[in-house]
């Protein structure tokens, strides 16, 4: 394989298709630090799937609906950083035990929940109700959960893009089902292309973004949404309120790495009405739909593809304390 030739494998993985682009001297290169970034999503996948009865979250869940304490590892500790500082960016908006409203809205369900099923899940729901002192989380309130499925897909991609480093690999992207985290730009300094999708349905890309360093996300309602009733409800759900959000319809950042952008498009969209003024106070490289079907926020597209180079300037990173730093 030349230098110029982009090796390309795709896998499944966290429920959705994947794809690995790399570059390398030659095809045996490419491989193993593929394969090698695979089975670090897998992983990460197995440690924080909430469906496995011996993943790591699913230990943890345990001890949250029994009420009790579980000291973590430093890997799962950083998470939990992340989680506590999304949820403090929020104003508790993102937030990781919000999980048990999922038993009441689902695309199974035939009929809008009742107020007191969802007085009876937001008892359960609130990460200020989870003491967290470094290693070491406290439940005080039976009956609660963790999800960190708004977090860990974000963290695999950013740790697939940096085994594959590790490796030697200095021009790739990876795509954890449009969760995408990018190794280096094509080795001529030329930036990977990056399509919005038309949250409408439309079957060519409504955006399309230039960028070559960092990650870039995409959160909104258009993939997994379920009608009740004859209303459309988004799978992202208030925590405060124990209602699916309204709001954009589609939300894109780009930051420098895919676990902040995650972050930060999931928030927006979390912010409803709000989430464009919350994007401009971060400083975030950002495009979104409308419900009208326009675009708009820091990135205006007009025929032109946008070069994102230093994304998301203002935006830190979870202390060891949990807390974000000012």
């Amino acid at each position: 394989m030349s230098a110029t030739d982009a090796f390309r494998i795709e896998f499944f993985a966290m429920g959705s298709p994947c794809s690995l682009w790399l570059y390398a001297d030659d095809d045996d290169k490419a491989r193993q630090a593929a394969e090698a970034a695979i089975d670090e999503v897998r992983r990460i996948e197995h440690a924080y799937s909430r469906y496995l009865t011996d993943s790591l979250l699913s230990e943890i869940n345990r001890v949250a609906m029994a009420g009790g304490d579980i000291s973590v590892d430093p890997e799962t500790a950083l998470l939990i950083d992340h989680a506590f500082c999304a949820h403090a960016l929020s104003d508790g908006l993102f937030d990781v035990t919000s999980g048990r409203l999922r038993e009441i809205w689902n695309d199974e369900i035939k009929s809008v929940p009742h107020a007191s099923e969802i007085a009876s899940r937001l008892a359960c729901v609130g990460l200020e109700k989870v003491a967290w002192r470094r290693p070491r989380l406290s439940f005080s309130v039976p009956g609660m959960e963790l999800d960190l499925g708004g977090i860990a897909k974000e963290y695999a991609a950013d740790r697939a893009a940096a085994i594959c480093a590790s490796a030697g690999s200095r021009h790739g992207l990876i795509n954890l089902g449009g969760d995408i985290s990018i190794i280096g730009p094509h080795p001529d300094g030329s930036p990977w292309r990056v399509g919005i999708c038309d949250p409408f349905g439309g079957d060519e890309a409504i955006a399309t973004l230039f960028v070559g360093e960092g990650g870039v996300a995409t959160s909104g309602d258009y993939e997994r949404c379920f009608e009740v009733e004859g209303r459309r409800f988004s799978h992202l759900i208030d925590p405060t309120t124990g209602w699916p959000v309204e709001g954009l319809p589609s939300v894109t950042v780009a930051a420098p790495s895919c676990l902040l952008a995650g972050m930060a498009s999931t928030i927006a969209i979390l912010k409803g009405e709000d989430g464009p003024q919350w994007l401009r106070a971060t400083g975030a490289a950002h495009p979104y739909v409308e419900e009208t079907g326009g675009l708009g926020g820091s990135i205006r597209m007009e025929g032109r593809p946008k070069i994102i180079r230093q994304p998301f300037p203002h935006c830190g990173t979870a202390s060891s304390t949990g807390r974000c730093p000012g």
